[in-house]
């Protein structure tokens, strides 16, 4: 992998006609060690969020050990990079030769259920592998409500009062049990954890045996930037959050259990950024070489903002307007899909042209996960860069995209 500077260096080597991710190894272990500093329990990186190999073996690098899986494809991935690595089964749904899987080749020994007949497809599993079900510790996973750029309890997780049956009958059978529960994909009121922990201090009340842990999931919160024409979110940082989230606990009753968290986006968000080229400017339209399809596939509602930096190509000698008036351009993707459209316009100089490069940046988190090979194309370039994307050049305006659960 070439190593440069910074991306406006890459792209003024390179001078690339492909998308080129800048990936910053260093800025991702700063972010796993400073997850894993404040949270007072086993850090479980979430591989859906970015499963690539070099954000793998960069984070085991960093002492990440345990990661929460959701497929064959993300066990062979984490396998592949750490041998001796825990593994966390925590996708609830599951087919039952995945089980079987992850029970006989991969040892896992930690899964997560929220519905009788997962119940039932696991412990068919168990007894055909003749394994013990005290080795094994199953999470139930609570549906929580709370305030989200991406809710997931509309698809995951058993109400309060089902969720106890289901635990009483995983300890019947000679499970551990703990609870578990996801408050959603980048959380926008520190209230969250808190409504998630009076719930699970609800179902605990109700069982007749103590519970193995804790499992409190992800959603928290990455930095990214602020659309100029909407209400920023005033949201706490991440250490206040943890410091709230730690008091919670101990009121709760859980700090002296095994705590588990699956972060994804606030660990792997900002060591990537993405260096686009635009292909064609047509008034205020821009036609880039990513969109929709590709990097930018989770551009659909706009609902987080990131920051873009203009990379001008010299070769141009002769631009119109001002460079720091900075104005919307609506940002057309490189497929022939008329939909191939992001949802809402990047904020760059006005003199941006046709030949410019775009540098966006904190797009570590799902960005490279859902990039499809719709249409032939498919960004798979890497540079290592050694300026943080905060470090650099201030960002001239911000690209609004939409980002997924993490």
């Amino acid at each position: 992998m070439q190593r440069f500077e910074n991306a406006r260096e890459a792209a003024l080597a390179l001078r690339p006609d492909d998308p080129v991710y800048c990936f910053r190894p260093q800025v991702l272990k700063a972010d796993a060690l400073q997850f894993m500093g404040m949270f007072p329990g086993k850090t479980a990186y979430a591989v859906k969020t970015n499963g690539e190999p070099m954000v793998l073996k960069t984070l085991v690098e960093a002492g990440v050990n345990t990661f929460d899986v959701a497929s064959p494809g993300e066990f062979a991935a984490v396998r592949a990079v750490a041998p001796d690595a825990e593994m966390l089964y925590m996708h609830p749904v599951k087919a039952q030769s995945d089980i079987k899987l992850a029970l006989e080749t991969y040892g896992i020994r930690v899964i997560a259920v929220d519905h009788e007949d997962e119940i039932t497809k696991l412990t068919r599993v168990v007894r055909a592998l003749d394994i013990d079900p005290g080795s094994m510790t199953v999470f139930v996973r609570i549906q929580t409500k709370g305030h989200a750029a991406y809710e997931l309890s509309k698809k995951f997780g058993a109400g309060p009062a089902n969720a106890v049956e289901l635990a009483e009958r995983l300890a019947r059978t000679g499970y551990k049990v703990g609870l578990c529960f996801h408050v959603g994909s980048q959380i926008e009121d520190p209230d969250t954890y808190e409504r998630a922990l009076a719930s699970a201090d609800w179902v605990r009340n109700r069982l007749s045996f103590d519970l193995a842990g804790l499992d409190v999931g992800g959603g928290f919160p990455a930095e990214y930037g602020n659309d100029p024409n909407r209400k920023q979110v005033e949201m706490p940082s991440l250490g206040q959050i943890m410091s709230r989230l730690a008091g919670d606990l101990e009121e709760y009753g859980f700090s002296d259990m095994p705590l588990v968290a699956e972060p994804g986006r606030v660990i792997v968000a900002r060591c990537f950024s993405l260096i686009v080229r635009v292909l064609l400017r047509k008034g205020r339209r821009l036609y880039i070489n990513d969109g929709i399809w590709a990097s930018l596939s989770d551009s659909w509602t706009g609902k987080i903002t990131l920051p873009a930096r203009f990379i001008p190509d010299p070769a141009i000698r002769s631009r119109n307007g001002r460079e720091d008036n900075i104005v919307p351009f609506k940002v057309c993707g490189a497929t022939c899909d008329s939909v191939d459209i992001l949802s809402r316009p990047f904020w760059l100089p006005e003199t941006v042209d046709t030949g410019d490069w775009i540098e966006i940046g904190h797009i570590g988190a799902y960005s490279l996960s859902l990039r499809t090979r719709f249409n032939g194309f498919y960004p798979d370039t890497f540079v290592e860069i050694a300026t943080p994307f905060d470090e650099g050049d201030a960002p001239q305006g911000f690209a609004s995209l939409e980002t997924m659960a993490g």
